[in-house]
């Protein structure tokens, strides 16, 4: 079992940034794969970032160059840092771990909004 509990989100203006964290509870986590996912109004949840449990990173094209996921395996957390934030990002945003490419975990999300 994994627990995962984000944090960081909030009201930016268009340019500014915004740190998003998720602490995991479990024994499971660094054999995790961990996202990001998002999921805006109206629209179906999609993959903004991944980190593999060897730090391999991916990214959606449309963040690519402004977002950084990174990981602490000691401190069982994963963040997203968001810059250069657009209208566009308002969403909200769930962590995901992945386990043996078939068992998800899902946070409870964290709502970012970017105002223009």
């Amino acid at each position: 079992q994994v627990q995962l509990v984000e944090s960081g989100g909030g009201l930016v203006q268009a340019g500014g940034s915004l740190r998003l964290s998720c602490a995991a509870s479990g024994s499971l986590f660094s054999s995790a794969t961990m996202n990001w996912y998002r999921q805006a109004p109206g629209k179906t949840r999609e993959l903004v970032a991944g980190i593999t449990t060897g730090g391999t990173t991916n990214y959606a094209d449309s963040v690519k160059g402004r977002f950084a996921i990174s990981r602490d395996n000691a401190k069982n957390t994963v963040t997203l840092q968001m810059n250069s934030l657009k209208p566009e990002d308002t969403a909200v945003y769930y962590c995901n771990a992945l386990i043996l490419d078939s068992v998800n975990y899902w946070g409870q999300g964290t709502q970012v909004t970017v105002s223009s």
